[in-house]
């Protein structure tokens, strides 16, 4: 049995789940509105402010699927109650983020700054010169435009240039040794 499939989600106060009949499960919070498809084996049920995940049965699939479905749904939850964060830092000499409305312009080292408009549901930040923040009640799109905007310039292995994740550890590499005993 799958430990993270047993596990109840309590709901908080606030927020409903709604389950139709094709397992899509909507879930309304403080801070918005989630939707999603989940596989249409799984038994979901909403008792007493307790959501459980059951399997039907143990085959690859439905074990594979009880897990997921479970922290899917947990993620909705948890994202209309309080929230994603991902947090970026910039390194690098002339590299720097500022907002521009809502969109977030960065300079990286080209010939022209990089505008990102952040989808909705997004909203991006720069706190300083040097950190970007990306939050939004969608765990999957708050790391995919994570992804994007470190997409942009990835972090270099020789001087550690570029944007990385905040905690992320570069592993650096050793330069040229140069010419010896010539």
């Amino acid at each position: 049995m799958s430990r993270i499939g047993r596990a109840p989600i309590t709901i908080p106060a606030g927020v409903t789940v709604k389950i139709d009949e094709n397992n899509l499960v909507q879930v309304k919070g403080p801070k918005g509105e989630l939707s999603r498809k989940i596989h249409q084996d799984m038994k979901i049920t909403v008792e007493d402010g307790v959501l459980t995940v059951t399997r039907p049965s143990d085959d690859k699939v439905h074990r594979s699927m009880h897990g997921l479905s479970r922290t899917l749904i947990n993620n909705m939850v948890v994202g209309v109650t309080q929230g994603f964060t991902k947090n970026l830092e910039i390194s690098g000499v002339g590299y720097r983020a500022t907002k521009q409305g809502k969109n977030l312009s960065l300079a990286l080292g080209y010939s022209h700054p990089v505008v990102i408009e952040p989808p909705a549901g997004i909203t991006l930040d720069a706190p300083t010169a040097t950190t970007i923040t990306v939050h939004g009640i969608d765990k999957e799109l708050v790391g995919a435009v994570a992804a994007d905007i470190r997409g942009k310039r990835e972090p270099e292995p020789y001087k550690g240039k570029g944007i990385k994740y905040a905690g992320e550890h570069i592993r650096r590499k050793e330069g040229k040794a140069g010419a010896k005993g010539k």
